[in-house]
């Protein structure tokens, strides 16, 4: 068994000096704190002003808010607020003088944070999802799909280069509405020993049910627009050729499976705001105009499910949007989603936000991932409960309308994901500053016995 890493660990120093790296970089980044507070105290006598900074974001939030949640004047005076007032902040702050302090103070905060990371990022153990060495397949089969990613298939010559390694290829026609499960069942049938797909993720997460199902590699060949799940395979989403490099010269992974309802996803479940706003049969075509058409409705009027959650240890009341994702997100960011940092926890993860007006926007903006509007846990089954007769869903981009309860589920390490040898790895996602393990890291203290997030729990190594 030979083991590799999905992520660009460079860590190759012993515990102890990697301990002291990292308690050298907690003690930087105190600093740094205190160099912000000292451009802060420089200007005292101007503290109302310094304050105006935080205000003008919270204000700029709160007029987001208005914005995407009102139609009309409404939506025009909160676009107006979200952009005067960060500008006004800044052009207060340069005509009282401030400016220098302002921005020595925001320097210092953000190598702060800069250094805290890093400091945290250092106490992680060497960690990475297990391979194994594979023989090359003998009866590869893959479903390319020739108009996604924008045509990266016919762009980058896929089904040739495929034929050329002794893959068969089966082209999509999008004509007849074709059904990849079915075209994957037969190939399997017909004696395939290898299923893959170029094509999106829904189109990925359908074939690789049934690749899971009979207990047979699957390849990810990076032809869609996004493919979120092959960048964190650490595939190269640049180079779809390079993906093929698997039929050759691969090793195989063993990553978990989520399932909805029956139905397998790679990536994530959406339900709320979201889901609703796909089911437009608009949206794909014109997506900002769709969403700002519905978001009203959807964030403050009576349109949309009321939903409730249920995790393994917590209940979700009236959440606007779910999130529930095959192995939980490094950080919990409902706007871009990031990246996981593994696949095989064998844990779901849940992210969910209530925003109930610009209050609570604001606390979001300033706040982030503490803010009280975003819940995020990890679970093995959450359990999606509304009155209504369906909900609609968006399960790896997909539009769908489920009957409540609607369940997702994991299946953990059940499937194979043959993977080039060579790869480039998922990209780094800083963690979230934790400051009191900051501290303690920075002067040695003794750790006290607290709870610490499920997620977290196989990325620590001790520091005392």
């Amino acid at each position: 068994m030979n083991e590799t890493r999905t992520t660009r660990e460079t860590e190759t120093q012993g515990p102890e000096t990697g301990l002291g790296a990292a308690r050298a970089l907690a003690r930087l980044a105190l600093l740094c704190i205190a160099g912000a507070v000292a451009a802060v105290v420089a200007g005292t006598g101007h503290w109302f002003i310094l304050l105006l900074g935080l205000v003008g974001l919270g204000l700029a939030a709160a007029g987001l808010w208005w914005a995407l949640a009102h139609r009309g004047l409404a939506r025009l005076l909160g676009a107006l607020l979200a952009i005067t007032a960060p500008v006004g902040v800044l052009v207060l702050y340069a005509v009282s003088g401030l400016w220098l302090v302002a921005v020595i103070a925001l320097a210092a905060w953000t190598a702060a944070l800069g250094c805290a990371r890093s400091a945290l990022r250092r106490l992680r153990k060497p960690h990475g999802m297990h391979t194994r060495t594979v023989r090359a397949p003998c009866r590869a089969v893959l479903i390319m799909n020739p108009k996604s990613g924008g045509g990266k298939v016919g762009q980058h010559g896929l089904v040739e280069r495929a034929e050329a390694l002794g893959a068969r290829v089966i082209l999509l026609d999008l004509d007849t509405d074709p059904d990849p499960v079915a075209l994957a069942r037969q190939a399997v049938a017909e004696g395939a020993d290898l299923l893959g797909v170029a094509g999106g993720d829904g189109t990925q997460a359908l074939v690789a049910g049934v690749a899971a199902q009979h207990g047979l590699p699957f390849m990810v060949v990076t032809a869609g627009t996004r493919n979120h799940f092959a960048m964190d395979l650490g595939l190269d989403r640049d180079d779809p050729v390079s993906s093929l490099e698997a039929l050759s010269d691969g090793v195989e992974l063993r990553v978990d499976l989520g399932d909805i309802s029956g139905r397998p996803f790679v990536n994530t479940a959406s339900f709320g705001t979201y889901a609703h706003i796909v089911q437009n049969p608009d949206y794909r075509d014109a997506k900002a105009a769709t969403a700002l058409d519905q978001l009203p409705d959807l964030l403050v009027g009576e349109a949309g499910a009321a939903l409730s959650a249920r995790t393994d240890e917590e209940r979700l009341e009236a959440p606007q949007a779910v999130l529930v994702s095959n192995n939980p997100y490094a950080r919990a960011d409902p706007l871009t989603g990031g990246r996981r940092e593994r696949l095989d926890t064998g844990e779901l993860g849940v992210i969910a936000v209530r925003v109930g007006g610009a209050v609570q926007a604001a606390e979001l903006a300033l706040l982030g991932e503490r803010a009280s509007g975003l819940t995020t846990l990890t679970s093995r089954s959450v359990i999606v409960e509304s009155d209504e007769e369906t909900i609609p869903v968006a399960v790896d981009g997909e539009a769908l309308l489920l009957p409540p309860p609607v369940v997702c589920t994991i299946r953990p390490g059940a499937l194979r994901v043959r993977v080039p040898r060579e790869r480039p790895g998922a990209p780094y996602v800083a963690p979230a500053v934790d400051w009191y393990r900051v501290i303690r890291l920075a002067f040695d203290l003794p750790r006290r016995h607290r709870a610490t997030p499920t997620h977290d729990k196989d990325q620590e190594q001790s520091d005392d």
